[in-house]
């Protein structure tokens, strides 16, 4: 019987919160119940905002909350070459070209492009989609810019990757999305557009690191917020461009401020060692975040 394998996986760019600490516990808990393994992994790829310093209080903080992981642990700034690998793959393939807009480049096609016509299409975050105004540069002039050292991101063509699938793309969901999706999902890659998978100085975005991790990392249930419900569409496209395999998900509620807010680390919301020092227990945290005392709760399904 294959051992399910669980991890949390934070940013140390901050103070982690009562929204972490939910998502760590929950991790731990269905982990423990299903008598899984635990890891823990630092996604420390923006070497500009993230610092030794925030590592070292979040693992005082998830101790303190009684958690234990398998050492070693994973930080992804340590891995840059499998990052490099799986894109150079995607390269190799023609599926994803350098991109040279800068935002305000961006802005300003948008507002042309908007002008006497409905409103340019945003993904499901809101931001506008990049315009497909690169994809039409000749090689020549590609390698001219980069040679001349102009700044650019490696974009994901979408229809490109989406013409290489040869069945729907679907994902297992154990937690139920934003509207209650449960089961199995279909997924919807094209909403987002052409993502960023890489810049010029930055060897990955987060949703190219987070699935080469997960696949080297044998992570089999992924249990994290509701806010990356729709990103999972791109992290499955992903998966199957890449050959990796697809775990079962399961997408948890946010724990929201007073005025019902996603809580922030920019904002210090509720950071655990606020509460610690102002005498709070790990069971007051428990209780707080909505979580019984004791370890509990039911094992996941399995992936596709």
């Amino acid at each position: 019987m294959t051992v399910p394998v669980f991890r949390f996986a934070p940013s140390p760019n901050g103070a982690l919160h009562l929204g972490h600490a939910y998502s760590a516990l929950l991790n731990a808990d269905l982990c423990a119940a299903s008598g899984g393994r635990m890891l823990l992994r630092m996604e420390d790829i923006d070497t500009e905002r993230c610092r030794p310093e925030y590592e070292v209080a979040i693992l005082a903080d998830l101790a303190w909350l009684g958690l234990s992981w398998e050492e070693p642990m994973r930080r992804q700034s340590d891995h840059f070459p499998d990052y490099r690998g799986a894109l150079d793959r995607l390269i190799d393939a023609e599926l994803v070209y350098p991109a040279f807009m800068s935002r305000g480049e961006v802005r300003a096609f948008i507002a042309d492009a908007e002008i006497g016509h409905k409103p340019w299409p945003r993904d499901p975050d809101g931001a506008p989609v990049y315009p497909p105004s690169d994809k039409t540069l000749s090689l020549r002039e590609r390698q001219r810019r980069m040679a001349d050292g102009q700044a650019f991101s490696w974009r994901l063509d979408m229809r490109a990757a989406l013409d290489r699938l040869s069945a729907p793309l679907e994902w297992m969901e154990d937690g139920g999305g934003p509207h209650g999706e449960t089961g199995r999902v279909r997924a919807e890659p094209a909403a987002w557009g052409d993502v960023v998978l890489a810049r010029k100085d930055s060897p990955a975005s987060y949703n190219l690191c987070v699935v080469v991790d997960d696949a080297i990392q044998g992570v089999s249930h992924v249990v994290r917020g509701r806010d990356l419900f729709y990103a999972t569409a791109v992290h499955r496209l992903l998966q199957d461009l890449l050959g990796l395999p697809v775990p079962a998900y399961l997408h948890h509620e946010l724990v929201l401020d007073a005025d019902g807010r996603k809580l922030s680390k920019s904002r210090g919301d509720t950071a655990l060692r606020a509460l610690r020092a102002g005498g709070a227990r790990p069971d007051d945290i428990r209780r707080m975040v909505g979580l019984p005392h004791a370890a509990g709760g039911a094992p996941l399904k399995s992936g596709e």
